[in-house]
């Protein structure tokens, strides 16, 4: 009698168990179990001064596990958990329970790669490296790899003239597991060395970490509250769940797969309603997976200070200045409250984002690798590829070839008019009326007393003269 064929799915940022190509694949001849490794390299402090991934990070991906491995039980298999370096646990695991093969998704950047090459090497069994977390495959693009269009339009007219979406895959019906491995404990998040969270009901959403969480959170964004008809328009909006689809935080630990996301929109607009916005939900799609692309055609040139553009530059690296911008301490009331947002919920409005890195990089002329190394600590919906394209993006070192930048005034009037946002992050701001908000370091004395704020000790002077930071921008060209 033939011994059943055993297949560990080494799962990383893929946790889930819809369109998921090696669970499904492996399901299909004999037994499968998963495995999750919290590497303990994760939550070590960078040469920044903090951690790698923080608290709120931490709790989303504890929590996306936890779920994982309860699905994975109803489907009649388990996970594996295990804290400690792949390198080591993959060939303890194979070695030990006689596994024959192991499949994963694979990765694109150096961090990752390194510890995948340094996990096959250490194993005498049969593996295989799937693609599963663009929307369109890396098979189907109308170019090679190493010849990514540099201009993102480029990419875009190609990809959706020539490729087409795969459907995705379905989840295993059954599984087969393997009763006798002993499953481990999913660490509590002081186990990694962090500090619990604490709620704040000032959040933009509750997030909560888990496959079941990013389906409903799917169909309530598109078939109950249909808020993505308006999708383009109020994507840029700071306050509500709504204005913006929020399934970044899910996308990022692979809750959900940018497949399945494509498939629903289109399932939408084929029964309730196609418009701008329908589509513009997928253009964003296709950004995600040009910042994946682009890093595999320009490896490890991505974390570097010049970008892709090999750009020869002298920026400031001073911890006092940084801390400002890290803390909201900046004097700036719109930078102040995105990044007081940050830091208190692990989420930030992609607005938010665009100014709090422009003014980092640009008006502040910092090294902007600092500013990506503290959104990967504190985002909760961090993806590598994402978050250093945009930041290089934003410091003119990326794919946009020009010298852009935010007026964050500008910003501020356009999208907090009122102040709403600001005071909402600024509690020392609560009494100021709209004409100071964004700039209350205008206030007369008498005004500052009227509004219950003094301008240098309740809340900061402004660090930088703002005109006088553009016009050294502008100068640059």
């Amino acid at each position: 009698m033939n011994r059943i064929m055993k297949t560990l799915i080494w799962f990383r940022n893929d946790l889930r168990t819809t369109d998921h190509e090696p669970l499904k694949k492996a399901s299909e001849s004999g037994s499968v179990v998963g495995l999750y490794c919290f590497d303990p390299r994760m939550f070590e402090q960078t040469k920044y001064g903090f951690v790698k991934t923080d608290s709120h990070r931490a709790q989303f991906l504890i929590e996306s596990v936890r779920e994982l491995g309860s699905e994975l039980v109803k489907l009649g298999s388990q996970l594996i958990v295990r804290v400690g370096k792949p390198e080591e646990i993959v060939p303890l695991i194979i070695e030990n329970h006689q596994f024959d093969r192991l499949y994963f998704h694979g990765e694109v950047t150096s961090e990752e790669t390194t510890v995948e090459e340094k996990v096959t090497d250490s194993i005498s069994v049969d593996f295989q490296k799937f693609w599963g977390n663009t929307m369109y495959h890396r098979d189907d693009l109308p170019f090679d790899l190493l010849s990514i269009p540099d201009v993102f339009t480029n990419f875009r007219k190609k990809v959706e003239k020539y490729s087409s979406v795969r459907k995705p895959v379905p989840k295993p019906e059954l599984l087969i597991g393997d009763d006798k491995i002993e499953i481990g404990e999913i660490p509590a998040i002081e186990d990694l060395g962090l500090k619990p969270i604490q709620p704040d009901d000032r959040s933009v959403l509750m997030f909560r970490g888990g496959e079941n969480r990013a389906w409903l959170r799917l169909k309530h964004y598109l078939f109950e509250s249909e808020k993505i008809k308006d999708y383009k328009y109020t994507r840029n909006g700071l306050l509500g769940a709504d204005y913006s689809s929020k399934f970044s935080p899910w996308l990022a630990h692979g809750c959900i797969s940018a497949r399945s996301i494509h498939h629903e929109v289109e399932m939408f607009e084929e029964r309730v309603h196609k418009n701008v916005s329908t589509y513009w939900m997928k253009f964003e799609l296709i950004w995600r997976d040009y910042f994946r692309y682009s890093a595999i055609k320009y490896g490890d040139q991505i974390f570097k200070q010049g970008g892709i553009q090999g750009k020869k530059l002298n920026k400031k690296t001073d911890s006092e200045t940084f801390n400002k911008w890290a803390e909201g301490r900046t004097g700036i009331p719109f930078v102040d409250a995105n990044m007081r947002e940050l830091n208190t919920t692990g989420y930030m409005s992609n607005r938010g984002r665009q100014n709090a890195a422009s003014f980092l990089a640009q008006n502040l002329d910092f090294d902007w690798r600092w500013g990506a190394a503290y959104f990967e600590s504190k985002l909760i919906d961090y993806d590598v590829c994402s978050n250093w394209g945009n930041w290089a993006y934003n410091a003119t070192v990326g794919h946009d070839p020009r010298n852009r930048y935010f007026n964050i005034l500008n910003q501020a009037d356009k999208y907090d008019k009122k102040g709403e946002y600001v005071r909402r992050w600024l509690p020392e701001l609560r009494l100021v009326p709209q004409e100071f908000v964004h700039e209350p370091d205008k206030m007369s004395v008498d005004q500052q007393a009227l509004n219950e704020v003094e301008i240098g000790k309740d809340y900061p002077k402004p660090m930088i003269d703002l005109e006088k930071s553009y016009e050294m921008i502008r100068s640059r060209d």
